[in-house]
């Protein structure tokens, strides 16, 4: 018997400590509104540790359960548990909320409890997205995390941050708004359960899955994004602040991964093989076409913007070649993105902080004045090309072996990501920091401080262990990853190749 609600204190501590500093805070006593948001960020992650010594590795069967009835007349239960899909994500979820809060700690100086007491609120929602085992819950986590993140680019973005946020909000409400359709009628199926495992045993006839599956994708495939539908996601990057760009590519773009993995292919894994061929063709456009379109970005956040929405395609065409080697591949990709995705927007930001521009052609020899910042900028350039050694490199392996297992040609197309995210990281690099000082801006750097050495060395940390040691992340998945395949496998329907 588990002797403290680990989840829900992982969960509520954050929106807690959130609602307080909406509560008490104010501009007049910022040391104290930053020094109650570190401690709420802390505190959410030492429960969230707490989860690590008592996983069991060995099961895939949801662990730390809560369950307790919330809207009785319709059978909607306050039900969390996490398994080795989610437990990863929950972690990298508190952990990246720590990274936030340090990333705004002398760079935001107005409205600085609302600042934070959003990414604290958010921060508990997006694990509650991952922890929740009721349809209705979950769906309403997903859609609250909408609000804070809204308010976070509207208020503290660029010059076009309304434009940015609007869009970053129609795009992914309009695409949930069939997912609900698509609760609603698996609520029913279910003879008026809205517990998530009871769905995945549904037995529902191809036509049925191919339609839930579609809904669930216009919801999933806007979150990841996937190619068509990732337009808002440059512009929700460029606009957003920093914290707000590290908290999209580290955690909020996995909210549409984890939904394939908890609802679209247990639920509907029919359609799932019905439909792999167009799934993995999606993919291979985002890791092929994105990564040409990255090349010729002339902004920064919009080149990593672009890049992640190429290794997002990594994910998902780990996802549907249904082997083993490939689902853990894109897995492990997306924990990885978290580190090193979220590292490059905040190298970004602490670039952006001293000259206000975030064209690369504002830069140049940034290593005569910066050689902390250039070093650490350099690991993460290189992760983000997939360097052995690197976590970057462990998922983008994992997924083009499996790949090539499944055909050949797919895993060479999905190849080509290391070959493009070398070329445009790279460029980048090059152009910002080799070379002589190009203008009195980058001549006037100072180079990184603690607080900025701290933030940006603990990312390089756990990116480098990752990429050394993967072994604690895919013990984690496996048993749950292995459970998810063979559930997958039972279907009837050849997987296109």
């Amino acid at each position: 018997m588990q002797s403290a609600p680990l989840l829900s204190l992982s969960i509520w501590t954050p929106i807690v400590f959130g609602l307080i500093l909406l509560a008490i805070g104010s501009d007049r006593n910022a040391a104290v509104v930053r020094a109650v948001a570190l401690i709420g960020a802390l505190a959410g992650l030492f429960f969230s540790l707490l989860l690590l010594p008592g996983f069991d590795v060995s099961s895939s069967a949801p662990q730390f359960v809560e369950r307790a009835h919330w809207i009785t007349r319709y059978n909607v239960d306050y039900y969390l548990g996490v398994d080795g899909l989610s437990f990863w994500f929950v972690l990298l979820t508190a952990f990246t909320t720590v990274i936030v809060v340090i990333a705004g700690w002398e760079v935001i100086q107005e409205r600085v409890a609302q600042y934070m007491a959003a990414f604290l609120i958010l921060s508990g929602l997006m694990i509650g997205v991952f922890c929740a085992l009721d349809g209705m819950l979950f769906y309403v986590f997903f859609e609250a995390t909408l609000i804070p993140m809204f308010v976070i680019i509207g208020v503290w973005g660029g010059p076009n941050r309304v434009y940015a946020a609007i869009k970053f909000f129609l795009y992914t409400l309009l695409g949930s708004l069939l997912t609900l359709i698509a609760l609603i009628y698996l609520y029913f199926a279910a003879d008026r359960s809205f517990d998530i495992l009871v769905w995945h045993k549904l037995p529902l006839p191809l036509s049925v899955q191919v339609a839930v599956f579609v809904a669930f994708l216009m919801a999933f495939a806007v979150k990841v994004p996937m190619w068509p539908v990732h337009t808002w996601l440059p512009d929700a990057h460029v606009e957003a602040p920093t914290g707000g760009s590290i908290v999209l590519a580290a955690i909020m773009l996995k909210l549409g991964a984890y939904g394939f993995l908890r609802f679209s292919l247990p639920i509907a894994p029919d359609a799932a093989h019905y439909l792999s061929g167009f799934m993995i063709t999606l993919s291979l456009i985002a890791v092929v076409y994105i990564g040409v379109v990255a090349l010729v970005q002339k902004d920064m956040k919009k080149l990593v913007a672009y890049s992640s929405i190429a290794h997002m395609g990594f994910v998902t065409l780990g996802f549907f070649v249904f082997n083993l080697m490939a689902t853990e591949g894109a897995i492990i990709q997306a924990i990885s993105h978290g580190f090193v995705s979220g590292a490059m927007f905040a190298s970004i930001g602490v670039l952006y902080d001293r000259v206000h521009s975030r064209q690369i052609a504002d830069y140049g020899g940034v290593v005569n004045t910066m050689p902390k910042f250039a070093a650490l900028f350099l690991f993460f350039a290189m992760a983000n090309c997939g360097l052995p050694a690197t976590s970057g490199f462990v998922g983008e392996f994992m997924v083009i072996l499996g790949a090539v297992e499944f055909n050949f040609w797919i895993g060479l197309l999905a190849a080509t990501t290391l070959i493009f995210g070398a070329a445009y990281s790279l460029w980048m690099y090059k152009r910002v920091v080799f070379g002589e000082i190009a203008n009195d801006h980058v001549r006037e750097l100072t180079d990184i401080n603690r607080r900025e050495f701290f933030m940006l060395g603990l990312l390089a940390a756990f990116a480098l262990f990752m990429g050394l040691y993967p072994k604690p992340f895919t013990d984690v998945i496996h048993a749950s990853v292995v459970d998810l395949l063979a559930h997958v496998a039972q279907s009837k329907i050849p997987v296109a190749q």
